[in-house]
């Protein structure tokens, strides 16, 4: 497993929530890219990094998308709910 190196952005609210959700369940970054893919969402390796790192922004098809794939509910991603 590789550490960050950058600190976290400003860019999104929810993307250390979607790495907390995704290591919680034992997912890699690959099969949580596979799943996207298979729900018409088409982000790369770099993408989901920058996006976890907070240095991307996310839209809301993608966030729709991750809360599905990892089973939690929007309003956790974006922090409403604990």
């Amino acid at each position: 497993m590789r550490l960050r190196k950058q600190a976290l952005g400003t860019r999104n609210m929810v993307g250390s929530r979607v790495e907390t959700a995704r290591k919680n369940q034992g997912m890699k970054q690959k099969e949580l890219l596979a799943q996207l893919q298979v729900n018409g969402v088409d982000m790369n390796a770099s993408g989901l990094s920058k996006l976890e790192g907070q240095i991307r922004y996310v839209t809301d098809y993608e966030l729709a998308a991750l809360a599905d794939i990892l089973n939690v509910s929007v309003d956790w991603l974006l922090g409403r709910e604990k």
